[in-house]
């Protein structure tokens, strides 16, 4: 628990995709009858809603929510962004609850939010033009062996699959001449909440078995037409996501229709591999099985309150 205040509390639940956090999210609300605020960074775009897990109708009814399909996979949309758009947020809702829960499984949004958007030097736009052809000519091994080469440190902990995340560090270590990992957690920005954070779990095979499952779901509601849509559009940052570019892949005719989905599942499963090693560094974190009973974890955030 990180106290800032102790008259407003942001309760976070985090843990990896699939695993149950807007059903637990939703439960706290309604026990504390305030809103939530998404932090999952793919369920921003409104055109995009079956391969982002978007919460139902019925699921936003049941509390208000806040950063869901806000915006459009054609707006140039940062964590930066988000951090400012957020705390706003919050500093209204918290004139009215002085209990507000976050939910999502982007762990750099959330890290945004509860201690801010780390001080990146400006860098001269030739830099990341640079490392795109070197992207574009050599692919993302050279990224990838370049920000090991560059920071070791931050090479451990980015998402080795993401390009942008990638050049986006190369860019600060080429520009600046330091490490990536530098300019992180260097300032501590003020906030007017305590945090909490709930983090939810599961065995490993248990936990894959659900992605499983759910890419199933969504290919049985109608994913492969949803990615259909947005083909003409597969180049934008947006679309460079799990679940869409197989299928691009898939009407290239790179991928047969069952390797695209099997390729669905695997690179989910690697994500919430990835997703688990950010969010276990977090010490704070109570984590609980994801079959705990929500009155169980609100008892636990009652007592802490």
């Amino acid at each position: 628990m990180n106290i800032q205040n102790n008259n407003n509390y942001l309760i976070t639940v985090t843990g990896p995709t699939a695993i149950g956090k807007t059903a637990m999210a939703i439960e706290i609300a309604k026990y504390y009858n305030c809103p939530i605020i998404s932090a999952d960074s793919r369920q921003f775009f409104k055109e995009m809603n079956i391969g982002t897990a978007v919460p139902s109708k019925e699921e936003q009814e049941a509390a208000k929510h806040y950063f869901i399909q806000n915006i459009s996979i054609f707006d140039d949309y940062t964590v930066g962004d988000f951090e400012r758009e957020a705390i706003t947020v919050l500093d209204e809702l918290f004139k009215k609850n002085n209990v507000v829960v976050m939910v999502g499984g982007s762990g750099l949004y959330i890290d945004a939010v509860l201690k801010g958007f780390d001080d990146f030097p400006d860098i001269d736009n030739s830099v990341r033009e640079q490392l795109k052809e070197k992207y574009e000519t050599l692919g993302i091994t050279y990224l990838q062996e370049e920000l090991e080469r560059l920071d070791p440190e931050h090479y451990s902990n980015v998402a080795k699959e993401n390009p942008q995340r990638l050049m986006r560090a190369l860019e600060v270590c080429s520009g600046s001449g330091k490490p990536y990992s530098s300019f992180l957690n260097i300032k501590k920005n003020s906030r007017n909440f305590t945090s909490i954070i709930i983090g939810l779990e599961a065995e490993r095979e248990v936990m894959y078995s659900r992605i499983n499952q759910r890419v199933d779901l969504m290919v049985q509601a109608g994913l492969i037409e949803e990615a259909k849509a947005l083909y003409p559009h597969k180049n934008l940052n947006a679309l460079q996501t799990v679940g869409y570019r197989e299928l691009f892949s898939y009407f290239d005719d790179e991928y047969s229709l069952d390797f695209a989905i099997e390729e669905i599942k695997k690179n989910t499963r690697r994500f919430a591999k990835r997703q688990m090693t950010w969010f276990k560094r977090k010490e704070e974190t109570k984590w609980f099985n994801f079959t705990t009973s929500p009155h169980i974890v609100i008892n636990y955030i009652k007592e802490n309150l």
